[in-house]
């Protein structure tokens, strides 16, 4: 996937009554408040960067109501990639084929219902993607206290091992979440 290169121009489409402090878009890159990331940097959490400054060109409404407020300053941060690895012997996840690269650890999937990481590979990472399963942000329970704390926008927090994801609604694999014996 391409890196996305100044300048950081962005157009929004506004679903509710106000902006979030976070935004997913395509590619790796997301978008923070200048709230979000004020309070990021002042807490010493680790996993975001970037910071780069946004301009936020229009803002569309997708529904009807009142006109939003003020836009907030935007900054453009990637999640950072993380030697933390999905433990495939103790997820519940439906590969489309046998993981074969150990570095990636992903031949892509069907389903997700629940998973967890390999013991001993996750360093400490507040906001990150696990290896095996890259289009996933995972958060530590640090950084899910940050945002109930902050009272931050536009985010759903799941614990992993309920984490749900069958677009073909082929349920659950046979494979059952368990802990180490």
């Amino acid at each position: 996937m391409l890196a996305w290169l100044p300048p950081y121009r962005v157009n929004l489409e506004l679903y509710g009554q106000a902006l979030g402090d976070f935004i997913e878009g395509t590619g790796y890159s997301v978008l923070i408040s200048e709230r979000f990331a004020d309070a990021f940097r002042a807490e010493g959490l680790a996993g975001l960067l970037g910071f780069n400054p946004v301009e936020v060109v229009r803002v569309k409404r997708k529904r009807k109501g009142p006109k939003p407020g003020a836009v907030p300053r935007y900054f453009a941060v990637t999640v950072c990639f993380s030697r933390a690895a999905v433990d495939d012997g103790r997820s519940r996840v439906r590969r489309l084929a046998p993981v074969t690269c150990p570095e990636c650890r992903d031949p892509g999937r069907d389903s997700i219902h629940g998973f967890t990481l390999e013991p001993g590979t996750w360093q400490g990472e507040d906001v990150f993607r696990p290896r095996g399963l890259q289009g996933c942000i995972l958060v530590s329970e640090r950084f899910a206290e940050f945002v109930k704390r902050h009272g931050l926008t536009n985010m759903k927090l799941t614990p992993i091992e309920e984490y749900t994801w069958d677009p073909r609604r082929l349920g659950p694999p046979d494979a059952p979440l368990a802990g180490p014996t």
